[in-house]
């Protein structure tokens, strides 16, 4: 699968929040604005694991298709991906 650019300026946005958070952490600010800023963190991993997912989901269909061979097993585990990351 190739990442486009969209799904890599996602993490540099998230690794950008992360170098925030311990900054945050080394001036001991107020740990509610520090979970804040990690829940923000956490819920854009998620999104951004179903965005690889759906993708990779979509792109490997379409091949299995093209082979004639079965996608059931391919969305199950697409699925189980999805679950394992929460």
């Amino acid at each position: 699968m190739e990442y486009n650019d969209q799904i890599k300026n996602r993490v540099k946005r998230m690794e950008g929040q992360l170098r925030g958070i311990l900054k945050m952490m080394e001036e001991n600010k107020d740990c509610k604005e520090v979970i804040t800023q990690m829940s923000a963190v956490r819920s854009a991993m998620d999104r951004t694991i179903g965005v690889v997912v759906s993708s990779n989901l979509v792109d490997c269909v379409l091949e299995a298709e093209k082979k004639g061979e079965k996608t059931d097993e391919l969305i199950k585990e697409a699925v189980n991906l999805l679950v394992k990351s929460r």
